[in-house]
C-alpha cells in the first residue's frame, strides 16, 4: 500500500482526502497518526507558497508523500484580503465570528455588485525525490450583508455562492463537498495523481 500523509490534524478534512485517495490504493494518515506536532511557520505570500512550505517541511521529516493545503477567502473590494490571513484576519487568537465581523464592517454600505469574492484552495503534493506539484481550486460568489445558515465554518455564513443564491453555510455538507474550492482542487489532485502513476 502507498501512504499519503495529509498535513492536518482535522479529521473532517482527512475524510475528504480519503474519499479520493483510498480508491487509488493509498492509506491516508494525518499528522496526528504520525505524531507530528511541530508548528510550521507559513511565511508565503500566496496560498500556493504556504501549501508548498507545509508539504515539503513535513515530507522531509516523514519520508512519505505529503499533501498540504492552504485556503481562504479573497474579496475583490478589499484588494484580495483577507487572503493568506483568512484564519487570523481579526488578529491572532480571534475566532471565526470575529473574522466575519471584521469583513462585514469593512464592507458596510458597499453595493452587492462590488462585494464579489472567491474561496481559493491550493494543494501541494511533495513526494520524496520528486519536484513538488501544486493544484488550485476556487469557487466564485459575493459577500452577504449578514451571516446566514448554520452549516460550515469560517466565512461560510457570509459567502453567497454565485449560482446558488445561498450561502455556503446554507448548503448541506454533501452539496458543499461537490462545489467547494477544496472539492475543485481535490478533483484536480486526483487527475494529477493519475498522471503520476
Amino acid at each position: 500500500m502507498k501512504t499519503a500523509i495529509i498535513a492536518t490534524h482535522n479529521a473532517g478534512k482527512a475524510k475528504e482526502f480519503k474519499a479520493i485517495l483510498e480508491p487509488k490504493g493509498f492509506t491516508v494518515k494525518t499528522l496526528a497518526d504520525i505524531g507530528f506536532i511541530e508548528e510550521i511557520e507559513e511565511t508565503g505570500h500566496t496560498f500556493e507558497e504556504n501549501a508548498v512550505i507545509k508539504a515539503e517541511a513535513i515530507q522531509a521529516k516523514a519520508g512519505e508523500m505529503v499533501i498540504a493545503d492552504d485556503s481562504g477567502l479573497s474579496i475583490d473590494y478589499l484588494g484580495g484580503k483577507p487572503g493568506v490571513y483568512s484564519a487570523r484576519y481579526a488578529g491572532e487568537h480571534k475566532n471565526d465570528a470575529e473574522n466575519v465581523e471584521k469583513v462585514l464592517s469593512e464592507l458596510q454600505g458597499i453595493e452587492k455588485e462590488d462585494r464579489t469574492a472567491r474561496f481559493r484552495c491550493a494543494l501541494a503534493v511533495s513526494i520524496p525525490g520528486k519536484e513538488t506539484k501544486t493544484v488550485e481550486g476556487s469557487v466564485e460568489g459575493f459577500i452577504a450583508e449578514e451571516p446566514i445558515g448554520e452549516n460550515g465554518f469560517g466565512y461560510d455564513p457570509i459567502f453567497i455562492v454565485k449560482d446558488k443564491d445561498q450561502t455556503m453555510a446554507e448548503l448541506s455538507p454533501e452539496e458543499k463537498n461537490k462545489i467547494s474550492h477544496r472539492a475543485v482542487a481535490l478533483q484536480k489532485l486526483s487527475s494529477l495523481l493519475d498522471a503520476n502513476e
